[in-house]
């Protein structure tokens, strides 16, 4: 692991080495004369000049081709698309295109560049998604339509749950409740590995429709569907359904099944069939489980059986209601959470004992959190602590999680937490008491890191005089870069452009185009027909 990651943070951490490469930023206030009055013509000369040669391969994969087909150069988008070779890159880069084109409203071009597709699985994938974009933009006739061409079988329960989904959405109980029995037709008549997320469409349209009883009954049946899968598919992929089943009841106050799943199966009888050394093997016991004493089996006793729902998915539990379960609920989840690590130190023990830390945090729990920290390695417990900090801050207690991160003894691990009480002050309003903790920030870059939620936040409070000289005291070249895309995020259009012009004179285009993307829209294709233009030369 490289020094100093797990204290900064995987993110913090590449960001900071990228910047502190970048080098200082020049003296004075460079760029600020350029584009003084925010013209658009202006701008866009400026990106063509500050574009480079090489493209690579951004122009077909990525960003940009995504932000083509959302600002109206469809077309421009995929023509880059159909140069791959690879059917299966290509079909995978144009469903991509597919759905930006769709999220951005052009359903027409959307459904065109999904039929051109030339592997069937891609071309379904994309026409399920277009189902439910006409579906949600009140064309529903179209989108029934649309399901009826899909060829997969697969692919049939999908298509109709997800448009009783978007109906749902829309109020209309009848005909939710006739595609949604239309999709329960084609689980029954088909299954297949994505049969679990289709029954928890039909769980949530259930709920929708108010008809909880059928609801609990979807639940019921995603549970059957994953013990049913349970020795075919990845521990993940096998209980992601499920996962979401117990979140959904968990927020509802309803445990029970979270019990039932975290309870072992009971020891088979000795001298039953499949034993191994005296002992059965049931369907969820796993059979490569090391038994304790000689090897010989003469002193050879099994492992207790492990319950169904393993530290991986209660932490998946534990990460989906975090925000939004109520306290009591959260803390008895957590004590459940607790009791699952105590038998052992299986494979995922440290991410649920992450989930669990930081669960804590969020409800006001410190003192348990910070005890669970306690236990893990020392290499990573600074950077534990760090995130514990930041989940405080989150969950409104910005005094105690600023007294807790002046108690980290590491100095990279205290920077990373004061930077996210620094965010968390300024994101409640309070830029002057947050720009004054940043300023005690040793670490130079960090300081800088923090003060960048500050700038954006002295402009929402309608200051960005303040904003954009605090913005330019970063010493850091591409974090003051950065600070002034932040600032351009939420100025009016004429502005915007002139601080996204200094952002370009400072670092280069490439932090500034997808805030442009919004309020110059021809940004983008102008650097595409730059690169493309250079690449020809």
């Amino acid at each position: 692991m490289p020094e100093g990651l797990a204290q900064w943070g995987q993110e913090l951490f590449l960001r900071r080495e990228r910047e502190r490469r970048r080098g200082p930023a020049p003296e004075g206030r460079a760029g600020q004369g350029i584009v003084r009055r925010g013209f658009e013509p202006c701008l866009l000369a400026l990106l063509r000049l500050s574009v480079g040669g090489d493209a690579g391969t951004g122009l077909t994969r990525g960003w940009f081709p995504g932000a083509l087909a959302r600002t109206g150069h469809l077309v421009r988008a995929a023509e880059p698309a159909y140069t791959i070779g690879d059917e299966l890159r290509q079909g995978e880069e144009l469903l991509t295109l597919v759905k930006a084109a769709a999220g951005a409203g052009d359903l027409c071009g959307a459904q065109a560049l999904a039929e051109s597709i030339p592997l069937r699985q891609l071309r379904d994938e994309a026409l399920v998604a277009l189902v439910s974009a006409w579906a949600a933009a009140g064309e529903r006739d179209r989108a029934a339509a649309l399901a009826e061409t899909i060829r997969y079988p697969h692919n049939w329960a999908r298509a109709w749950a997800v448009l009783a989904k978007a109906v749902a959405d829309d109020g209309d109980t009848h005909a939710t409740l006739g595609f949604a029995a239309r999709a329960d037709d084609e689980v029954d008549a088909f299954v297949f590995d994505g049969t679990g997320h289709v029954l928890v469409l039909l769980m949530e349209v259930a709920a929708a429709t108010g008809d909880h009883a059928r609801a609990a009954a979807f639940a019921d049946r995603v549970e059957d569907f994953t013990r049913s899968q349970s020795h075919d598919r990845s521990p993940w992929s096998r209980t992601g359904p499920l996962v979401a089943v117990l979140a959904r009841e968990v927020l509802g106050g309803d445990l029970a099944r979270v019990d039932a799943l975290l309870r072992p199966p009971p020891r088979p009888p000795v001298g039953a069939g499949g034993g191994v050394c005296g002992w059965a093997l049931t369907g969820a016991t796993d059979q490569d489980m090391p038994l304790d004493g000689d090897v010989d089996g003469s002193d050879a006793r099994p492992l207790p059986p492990r319950s169904f729902l393993g530290a991986r998915d209660l932490a998946g539990v534990l990460d989906a209601v975090a925000e939004t379960a109520g306290l009591d609920v959260a803390l008895a989840l957590a004590d459940r959470a607790e009791a699952l690590l105590d038998t052992g130190d299986g494979p995922d023990h440290d991410i649920l004992l992450r989930a669990l830390t930081l669960l804590l945090a969020r409800r006001g729990q410190v003192q348990r959190a910070m005890v669970l920290a306690d236990g893990i390695e020392p290499e990573l417990r600074a950077g534990r602590q760090a995130e514990i900090v930041g989940e405080l801050a989150r969950y409104g207690d910005t005094d105690a999680a600023e007294a807790l991160a002046h108690g980290i003894t590491d100095s990279r691990a205290q920077a990373r937490a004061l930077i996210e009480v620094v965010r968390e002050l300024a994101r409640h309003g309070d830029p002057g008491r947050a720009e004054a903790l940043a300023r005690v920030i040793t670490d130079r870059w960090a300081r800088d890191e923090a003060l960048v939620a500050v700038v954006q936040e002295w402009a929402r409070h309608g200051d960005p005089e303040q904003a954009e000289a605090l913005a330019h005291s970063i010493a850091h070249r591409a974090t003051r870069a950065r600070a002034l895309t932040a600032l351009a995020e939420v100025a009016e259009p004429s502005r915007a452009r002139r601080l996204a012009a200094q952002a370009v004179v400072l670092d280069g285009w490439d932090a500034v185009l997808p805030v442009l993307e919004p309020i110059v829209p021809r940004s983008v294709a102008v650097v595409v027909d730059q690169m493309t233009n250079r690449e020809g030369v």
